[in-house]
């Protein structure tokens, strides 16, 4: 019989001095007070599924540690991209990619993969549908000068999917495909992505750098 993998970052709670973006408590529907898209559905289960377009934060960010839960929908009749699709966009820009992608090879547009620019270096960490799954992200906004100019760029110092370091300093010259700004600033919105699938989400907090 199948057993479900124990993920030890799964409901992991915020530090003291965390921003609670998305609070999450068992069994409790969560407040989406911090995000400015009302299509999004509160859950019963204490999560925010996927409505009418991307999902931004009020607040802007830069640096950050930030922990995100998801869920990918079962979606047996769809196939690659069309599989459970979202993103986690940090500062709006830069993109891991959210998937139902378990049992798939590796690959940058896949679950876990830095959307055009790096995949996972460790393989098949991904969960199926339905079941809960974490990224901790230790993000590097672009540093700017004066004159807008990018002068060191931005970086994904650690992603940890599952528990798991897939992503190591990873920089990324310029915002992923599907992002909601092409420019480079030092903060913007966090924002998660509408690509017409009920991906949930809950749980989401961070840590200024």
């Amino acid at each position: 019989a199948y057993q479900e993998r124990e993920v030890a970052t799964r409901g992991q709670k915020p530090p003291q001095g965390a921003v609670v973006l998305l609070p999450y408590q068992d069994g409790k529907v969560t407040s989406a007070v911090e995000w400015d898209n009302d299509t999004w559905d509160l859950m019963a289960d204490g999560s925010l599924e996927v409505g009418k377009g991307y999902c931004k934060t009020k607040q802007q960010f830069g640096s950050c540690l930030l922990h995100v839960e998801f869920a990918t929908p079962l979606m047996p009749y769809e196939f690659g991209q069309g599989r459970g699709n979202s993103g986690v966009y940090l500062m709006g820009r830069y993109e891991v990619q959210v998937l139902d992608s378990f049992g798939d090879n590796p690959g940058e547009g896949n679950c876990g993969g830095i959307y055009g620019n790096a995949t996972p270096r460790v393989p098949y960490l991904e969960l199926p549908p339905l079941q809960w799954q974490t990224y901790d992200i230790t993000f590097r906004a672009p540093q700017i000068d004066g004159n807008g100019n990018v002068t060191r760029r931005a970086c994904f110092e650690k992603v940890i999917h599952n528990g798991v370091l897939i992503h190591e300093n990873i920089e990324v010259a310029k915002p992923t495909v599907s992002s909601l700004w092409n420019d480079q600033i030092a903060k913007a919105p966090f924002a998660l992505q509408d690509h017409g699938n009920p991906v949930r989400f809950r749980n989401i907090w961070l840590q200024t750098k």
